[in-house]
Parts: C-alpha cells; structure tokens; sequence
C-alpha cells in the first residue's frame, strides 16, 4: 500500500427500493425521488458529491427506475457522468455492491445510500480523510441512533473497525461489551469508501439469519483479516428518509440549510 490514497472519482449510489414505509408517498416515486425542502433525495446526495470531486456516478435502480434515469439522464447537464445498472432481485446490501465491479474497476470508490442525506461539506470531510494516508476503507459511523435498526461498530484505539454487527438485541450488545469492554455505540451511518478489495468478500457472502447477503458481513470478516477500515464521524446533519415522519423532519432540518 502507498502512503496516501489518491482522491475519489467514483461514486456508487444504491437507489433500488421503494420505501414500503412511505405509504403513498412511493405510488409514483421511488424513494430517493422523494424531495426534500423541494429537492429529491437523490439529487441533493449528487450535488453533494459533486462537490467534493466526484464527478462518476453509478446508479443502481430498481423500482420505477425510469424516473431516475429520466430526472438525471447521462449527466451531462449538471457537468457528470451518471451511469445505471439495474437490481433485479433485492436480496441484500451486500450482493447488490457485486453491480458496480465493472464501473469501478481497480479503482477506489464511495458507496451510499439514495436515502441517506448529510450536509455537503461532510462528503468533502470523508474525502480529505481518505486522501491523508492509505487505507482499505472508511465506514461512517454517529452516535444517539436507535442500534436495532441499524449496525453496531466497534473500533481499537486507532479507530480503526473491529466488530461489526447488524441490527443487534440486547443480549448481542452485552456480548460486544463482555469481549471489547465499555465502547462507545457507534451507529453504521451508511455511507462508505472501499477499494476493489471489498468484491473479494462480497463475492463470498452467505445469507444471514435475515434471510439476506448483508454488506456489514463483509467488513467484518475485512476487519478480521486485518484489513484497515477506518472510522468517520458524521457529527453534522444526518438523516435516513426512511419514512414519513423522518421525510418530515428532513424538511424542516435541510430547509433550514437552503
């Protein structure tokens, strides 16, 4: 590995769901379309990467995919290249991160996700991190979220990842705290940095008890090869427009930035 890892150009953005829980806010939409203080989703997620120097982006769409690829096209208006690959079966954040082999290449690349929104200058801050000195990954991590809906991180001294596990119960949590001591709960804030390494442990991922090929799975077993995933705290504004009462909160607090 070299001393420092080269800027990110790529950017992979997964917007195949539909968002069940927004009622009849998805008839029409999928769920990164939604707008938020006017914008959708998805195009205030572009803007913000745009403005951090990434300027390739792969889609990946799944349900009324034609409205996604109708609203940004190839690009070419806003100064980017947008491309698309299509998830026929949702079974799993980790299976579906295999669509963008070809699109990265032997590139590095950001992942995220199209319900996901932070403030621009936080994918501005991840690519500074990722540019100071080398490493295998970044996960996003906060704290104060609800642990049963998302995935617990655990990281060394160096905050560099060594557990993580998704949608823990109480009895899980306890066992973390039994083997790594008193950590603090940080929450998977769902975007990431990899390099192509990350296909290699995708490529071989079994179904979980949930019945689905989960991607904190594969940065677990990264973890335990030793590989270095590093830790980023979001400590800006953060929201997952997972239904309509966070779709309302997201208007008042990005409505309030615009």
């Amino acid at each position: 590995m070299t001393s420092r890892n080269s800027p990110l150009t790529k950017a992979v953005l997964l917007a195949a769901g539909r968002g069940a829980r927004m009622k009849g806010l998805t008839s029409d939409l999928p769920k990164p379309m939604i707008p938020v203080a006017g914008t959708p989703v998805l195009e205030r997620i572009l803007s913000g990467l745009t403005a951090a120097g990434i300027r390739q982006f792969l889609i990946v769409t799944g349900y009324k995919a034609d409205v996604i690829r109708s609203h940004f096209g190839d690009g070419s208006r806003q100064g980017i290249a947008v491309t698309y690959a299509h998830q026929i079966v949702q079974d799993g954040t980790g299976r579906v991160v295999e669509l963008a082999r070809e699109f990265t290449g032997q590139d590095s690349f950001l992942l995220g996700y199209g319900d996901i929104l932070v403030a621009d200058t936080t994918y501005s801050a991840i690519q500074d991190q990722w540019t100071k000195k080398a490493m295998d990954g970044i996960l996003t991590v906060k704290l104060g979220e609800d642990l049963r809906k998302g995935a617990v991180a655990v990281f060394d001294r160096e905050f560099n990842l060594c557990e993580l596990v998704e949608k823990p119960g109480e009895a899980e949590i306890e066992k973390l705290r039994l083997q790594y001591g008193n950590f603090k709960p940080w929450y998977n804030a769902g975007i990431y940095v990899f390099t192509p390494r990350i296909f290699d442990y995708t490529a071989r991922l079994q179904k979980s008890v949930r019945g689905e090929y989960e991607l904190p799975d594969a940065l677990r077993h990264m973890a335990r090869d030793g590989l270095k995933l590093t830790g980023f705290v979001i400590t800006d504004q953060w929201m997952d427009v997972r239904d309509s009462e966070a779709l309302a909160r997201a208007d008042r607090q990005f409505g309030k930035q615009d």
